[in-house]
């Protein structure tokens, strides 16, 4: 218990009233989604991590996602709610605002069909996008978008 004290702590330090987006640092597309997202960020309002890193694991924890049975990006809106899959999606696009909140049309599909849709690109992900060896490393002017 005391260890989800202290990322409860730590993420509140850090993130502040930021959104997280625990995301595949590996995953070209992935990441090609992380860039894309931080262009359209007008506002601030996400903060990144890997999955793969050790806090993305300890936030994995606490929120009790378990890892070994997802394999999905996961918006995190502390003391609020977690999404996954194309629930994450959605509501990443309509936090971004602008012409992208209109994804949320998709929600009128139920979340099985559009979880079947998004396992499939999930699964094929790397074949199609390739994969990098390791975490992508952010540029000193992107640091701070990272937690």
């Amino acid at each position: 218990m005391e260890v989800h004290s202290e990322i409860a702590s730590f993420l509140a330090m850090t993130a502040g009233n930021k959104k997280i987006i625990l995301f595949d640092g590996v995953c070209n597309l992935c990441n090609g989604a992380v860039q894309f997202i931080i262009r359209h960020d007008k506002k601030d309002i996400f903060r990144f991590t890997a999955l793969q890193s050790d806090l993305g694991k300890e936030i994995c924890s606490y929120i009790g996602v378990d890892q070994t049975k997802i394999d999905s990006i996961i918006f995190y809106n502390p003391g609020v709610a977690y999404y996954y899959k194309s629930s994450a999606a959605i509501e990443i696009a309509e936090e971004l605002g602008g012409i992208y909140s209109l994804i949320s049309i998709f929600k009128i599909f139920p979340e099985k069909v559009r979880n079947y849709i998004y396992d499939y690109i999930a699964k094929n992900r790397y074949k199609w996008y390739g994969k990098k060896e390791s975490c992508m490393i952010p540029t000193p002017e992107l640091k701070a978008k990272f937690l």
